[in-house]
């Protein structure tokens, strides 16, 4: 003889929010696991650390501002100047956002919700590169009130600062589409870690070498297309094409912009589309 039992199921009859809910919630989320929030104190350290050593050249920049009366550091080279750091930042909290859920397997459950696979992935980016833009955005908004309360002779650079700005959040998009894609190929953090750190090491050691050896031959055109191998030098060549300010590179010379904006935007693509691919092999598992 079968027998019901009452477990106390009721049916949802609140709000449905929509997939848009769900995608924002996950960024959020992600945003917030990146810097550390809602979790141990140990998980805070690393992101909040960099963030400050962020702050010290603007902070050393303003204070110079106040005994010169100029700037010494320029808003369109502060990301290329701490770009080390930025390199540690993404390297360490990248994997933040995309290792557990693949190393617990829940990704299926994430699915099996309104939020779909493109959704995922965009949650991520947009979490991602609003931790990277933060990152750069706030010493250069520090430098920017820095000028204004100093009163520098001359109008301010506001363009520059616009500029930077705008900048800052397409190198953030950039490094995180590809942060996140090498990161994701592994559900373990520290080689997640590993495999970022390494491409940028790559990216910068190959620099100076492809460039000395294309000069010493006399092909200088050909050597400064070597400045577009590291993605703090790629988005500066950009910058400097669209906002006229002066490169940052060590020789002081990038191929034409438009090339430059091109393999860029073909950059970001890729890096999305390997992370859009990479996650729709692991939903298939």
């Amino acid at each position: 003889m079968s027998e019901i039992y009452d477990i106390g199921y009721r049916h949802y009859d609140g709000p449905r929010l929509g997939r848009g809910y769900a995608t924002r919630a996950l960024a959020l989320h992600s945003l917030r696991g990146i810097f550390g929030l809602g979790r141990p104190a140990r998980s805070k350290i690393m992101p909040f650390s960099l963030a400050a050593i962020m702050l010290v050249p603007a902070i050393v920049n303003i204070a110079l501002m106040a005994l010169l009366r100029r700037s010494e550091i320029p808003y369109s080279g502060y990301a290329v100047i701490m770009q080390a750091v930025v390199a540690i930042f993404l390297a360490s909290q990248a994997p933040t956002a995309v290792a557990p859920d693949l190393r617990h397997r829940v990704l299926p459950l994430y699915l099996s919700r309104p939020v779909a696979i493109n959704e995922y992935v965009g949650a991520k980016v947009a979490a991602m590169t609003a931790s990277v833009f933060l990152l750069i955005a706030l010493p250069l908004t520090l430098m920017y009130v820095g000028e204004l309360v100093v009163d520098l002779p001359g109008p301010p650079a506001t363009g520059e600062y616009a500029g930077s700005m705008t900048m800052a959040l397409v190198l953030a998009l950039l490094l995180s589409a590809f942060g996140l894609a090498l990161a994701s190929f592994t559900p373990r953090r520290g080689l997640g870690v590993a495999s970022v750190i390494t491409v940028y090491l790559l990216s910068f050691a190959a620099v100076p070498v492809v460039y000395g050896t294309l000069a010493s031959t006399g092909n200088e055109s050909e050597a400064s297309w070597a400045w577009l191998m590291n993605p703090f030098w790629l988005v500066d060549s950009v910058q400097s094409w669209v906002f006229g300010t002066p490169p940052h590179s060590i020789e002081g010379d990038y191929p034409n912009g438009p090339a430059s904006a091109a393999i860029l935007v073909v950059l970001i693509c890729a890096g999305l589309a390997a992370l859009a691919l990479r996650y729709r092999k692991a939903a298939a598992r």
